[in-house]
């Protein structure tokens, strides 16, 4: 190599590391929070629920159907059954991990 390359690459070298600098304390000065991403989380978790609801209603009134004599259709009385069965166990998961990821933030220490 000669002088001049070593030259040329001390001032990409410099260049780099001032702007790798710059972004940093640009990141650290003006923290970029996310409202809306909490929002959405919280929207979705409300669908879940509402799903959930939808499936345990359309069960119910399967059974109340089958009970009645108004359909001899066990088929659908199943499905709506296990629908109905997953979606409650999901969301009983779901929020498992919320009250577990709850409980590990309030043990954490300011």
């Amino acid at each position: 190599m000669d002088i001049a390359s070593i030259g040329n690459i001390d001032k990409i070298n410099s260049v780099t590391l001032v702007d790798g600098v710059n972004k940093n304390r640009e990141r650290i000065a003006s923290p970029a929070v996310d409202h809306s991403a909490f929002g959405s989380l919280l929207n979705k978790a409300m669908d879940t629920i509402g799903t959930t609801n939808a499936y345990s209603s359309n069960a119910q009134n399967e059974e109340i159907k089958w009970a009645l004599g108004e359909t001899e259709n066990t088929h659908d009385l199943a499905n709506a059954l296990q629908k109905s069965s997953v979606a409650l166990q999901y969301t009983v998961a779901i929020r498992d991990k919320v009250l577990e990821a709850y409980k590990e933030i309030m043990q954490m220490q300011i």
